[in-house]
């Protein structure tokens, strides 16, 4: 029997240790593509997906899929209302 990969994939991401290591790994990447589209994954996986993220964030749905894209690019704030919107918090640290 084949394995939905996606779906496994969705069911661990729903673990916000799991997301926020993920978004970690993203980072290390230094690409802002690959952290757009590790938040995009995270969010699909949630309880009502995107459309979802953006009702609790109060951003738009189709905004909500632009800034998730690979080419988004979107503003401190709404980052960060993603951030939230998804059980998480930004941490900053020093560079060692």
């Amino acid at each position: 029997m084949a394995r939905n990969v996606r779906a496994t994939h969705s069911v661990h991401l729903r673990n916000p240790e799991v997301a926020a290591e993920y978004l970690n790994q993203a980072l290390q990447e230094d690409n802002p593509g690959i952290l757009l589209m590790a938040l995009r994954n995270i969010a699909e996986a949630q309880e009502g997906g995107i459309a979802g993220l953006a009702a609790r964030t109060r951003l738009g749905r189709e905004s909500m899929y632009k800034m998730l894209s690979e080419t988004g690019n979107p503003k401190l704030s709404s980052f960060t209302r993603i951030i939230h919107g998804l059980g998480l918090n930004l941490k900053v640290q020093a560079h060692v």
